[in-house]
């Protein structure tokens, strides 16, 4: 057995951390998909692992740290570059492909610039540089206004982001009409799922972002103020909020059958809201009921996040923005065009803007603030038989 290099470089986007690839850089192989890629990159993520450390790869065992992305110049001429993303299993043999993370978003435009993939004309010495992004899984625009010194991404800066220990350089993502069919897919701001062990609760199915399922926290007992360590050693309560997931897959359409959820892991997500109530944030920063709209907490790949994952956090502020949902209700109610939400570790604001097409809601874009920086770049080594 021999080890292969491979360049790339990894890169921190928002809360989340992944291993970014040109696709010109990898294997021919590949550079399509199908088997044969999957197979390298949860070699280089480290994935399955069933000790879920990831000691022997690149990989976090978070769902936030084991992501992988792959950006190529864009084939439309609209775009400036094209971005897939993938979302690996920790201690399973697969990579979803079914979504995008709004975090890494943010390093896509920092890395399109810094990798020559944006046409140098349009760099200023100073100032910043607008990236248009085409998100490869569901094919939708993003556009990131990329902040440049010198004539080079500029990483460093004073923009604190809940969740992410240092300030960094701010990097403005919208999110061009993030929404992939209609906005509620069962036609619905409000529906009552029926979960086995829970009985009948009240969701909103939406599809802004990514496919989110939305419920109360008190229609489980909870106060919408949890964090990771009140959730994530409660085997019962992950499987309460699983069920749940599956039964809005199912009403959304996303599966066919409740036993296909469990192959698809990335989506839909699964987030309780509360109206605001002080609590204590992760990092030991204390959030009062006077400066957020409402409490949000969400599941990914099957545990409590530990702040939010900036797809749902579209997803909520594209339910803001429509009155009558679950998120609106907690939000107090009422046209709001954005709002600022309690998660794990602190708060965050978003911006939507939604309107009403022949009865049909639209969501012509979604804003929210985040930062990049590069943590590592050069070559991975993967092994090879």
């Amino acid at each position: 057995m021999t080890q292969q290099k491979i360049p790339a470089t990894y890169m921190r986007g928002g809360t989340s951390k992944g291993v970014f690839f040109n696709l010109a850089d990898l294997p021919k192989a590949a550079q399509v998909p199908g088997p044969a890629r999957d197979a390298l990159l949860l070699r280089v993520i480290g994935s399955p692992d069933p000790y879920q450390k990831h000691t022997d790869g690149m990989g976090g065992a978070t769902s936030s740290t084991s992501k992988v992305v792959i950006i190529a110049p864009s084939a439309s001429a609209e775009h400036d570059v094209d971005y897939l993303f993938g979302q690996v299993s920790i201690d399973q043999p697969f990579i979803d492909w079914s979504g995008n993370c709004g975090n890494l978003s943010a390093a896509v435009g920092p890395f399109a610039v810094a990798n020559g993939l944006v046409d140098t004309a349009r760099v200023p010495e100073v100032g910043t540089v607008e990236v248009r992004i085409w998100q490869a899984n569901i094919h939708k625009t993003i556009v990131a206004q990329v902040p440049v010194s010198h004539g080079e991404v500029q990483e460093t800066g004073d923009f604190m982001l809940d969740g992410v220990a240092f300030p960094a350089a701010e990097i403005p993502v919208a999110f061009m009409t993030p929404v992939e069919g209609v906005v509620f897919p069962t036609g619905n701001p409000v529906d009552t799922l029926d979960v086995p062990g829970v009985g009948r609760i009240e969701a909103t199915l939406i599809n802004a972002g990514i496919p989110t399922v939305f419920i109360n926290a008190g229609s489980l007992g909870y106060h919408g103020t949890e964090r990771q360590e009140d959730i994530n050693p409660d085997t019962e309560a992950l499987a309460v909020l699983e069920r749940i997931r599956a039964q809005g897959a199912l009403a959304m359409g996303l599966i066919a059958e409740l036993g296909e959820a469990a192959q698809r892991q990335h989506t839909p997500k699964v987030a309780f809201v509360a109206p605001p109530t002080g609590y204590t944030a992760s990092s030991g920063k204390t959030i009062g009921a006077e400066d957020v709209d409402l409490l949000v907490r969400a599941v990914s790949m099957g545990k409590l996040h530990h702040a939010m994952m900036g797809t749902a956090a579209v997803a909520i502020g594209a339910a803001a923005a429509i009155e009558g949902t679950l998120v609106n209700r907690a939000a107090g109610g009422g046209d709001r065009e954005a709002v600022t939400f309690g998660h794990p570790s602190g708060t965050l604001q978003v911006g939507a803007s939604a309107r009403q097409v022949n009865g049909c809601w639209q969501i012509e874009q979604a804003l929210m603030s985040r930062s990049a920086r590069v943590l590592m770049e050069g070559v991975v080594h993967v092994p090879v038989e």
